[in-house]
């Protein structure tokens, strides 16, 4: 299992993932599930990865291969983030091609996701969330994030902070307690974190961090949240109204 993130905000985007992937308990190493292409003044893509490594990482590679090729269209000379997702969904769909029914007949499962987003020149920051059969969507405004892997105990918190008006170092710090809660609820879900943070229009990917068990402000943010979480119950005020038994599925024996 893995967590990974992406936020589109008017100020920029924000990606992270963690790095852990397991076949069972006894079974844990550490991959990383971030990838970024960066031409300096003219593009940005950062793709996160979640599913069947195997599959994963040789859609991504045969993304990069083919970015080599001038002849074709590739990542470096399409005009359009659009384009950038048709051809990672186009590489996804030839390695699923190639190895899933003999990944089938193992009874390994092949299920992937992607998160790709950046920006190309002449047109804002753009993120989209592609689904195993290559296909994706789009966020908006009104759903500025998407989430893959294990999700659900890492997404109230972005529900209750994100939107596109959010600064990108609230962003950041929403993002982290986001993972925080995710890997206390889930063993799945580990350090070390990839972090990295694109400012619009900057067409350089400068602000990136990994972060690992001794990284100091992690650990501040993860003690602060849990001390602030509790400090916030203690001061709910008491239920006011009268808690009467619940007899509904009481038995008593009738009077003779």
């Amino acid at each position: 299992m893995t967590y990974c993130v992406a936020l589109k905000l008017n100020a920029g985007l924000v990606f992270a993932s963690d790095s852990r992937t397991n076949a069972g308990v006894d079974q844990i190493a550490c991959f990383k599930k971030m990838r970024s292409f960066v031409n300096n003044g003219d593009r940005v893509i950062v793709i996160l990865s979640s599913g069947n490594l195997s599959i994963t990482q040789n859609a991504i590679n045969l993304f990069e291969q083919r970015g080599r090729r001038n002849e074709l269209r590739n990542l470096w000379n399409v005009e359009s983030m659009t384009d950038v997702a048709m051809l990672l969904g186009d590489c996804l769909r030839e390695v699923r091609d190639r190895d899933g029914p003999f990944l089938l007949e193992g009874n390994v499962r092949v299920g992937t996701n992607f998160i790709v987003g950046g920006q190309v020149s002449g047109e804002p920051p753009r993120l989209f969330l592609m689904y195993d059969e290559g296909n994706f969507i789009e966020a908006t405004d009104e759903t500025p994030y998407f989430q893959i892997g294990e999700t659900k105990y890492g997404k109230p918190i972005i529900d209750r902070v994100i939107h596109a008006e959010t600064p990108l170092m609230d962003a950041i710090k929403c993002v982290l307690v986001s993972f925080d809660s995710t890997m206390r609820s889930n063993i799945s879900v580990g350090l070390p974190i990839d972090l990295a943070c694109y400012a619009r229009d900057s067409f350089n990917l400068d602000r990136v961090h990994h972060i690992t068990d001794n990284d100091s402000y992690f650990s501040q943010i993860s003690q602060r949240w849990s001390e602030g979480l509790r400090g916030v119950f203690a001061s709910l005020p008491d239920p006011d109204w009268e808690i009467a038994p619940d007899t509904r599925d009481s038995f008593s024996i009738p009077p003779t």
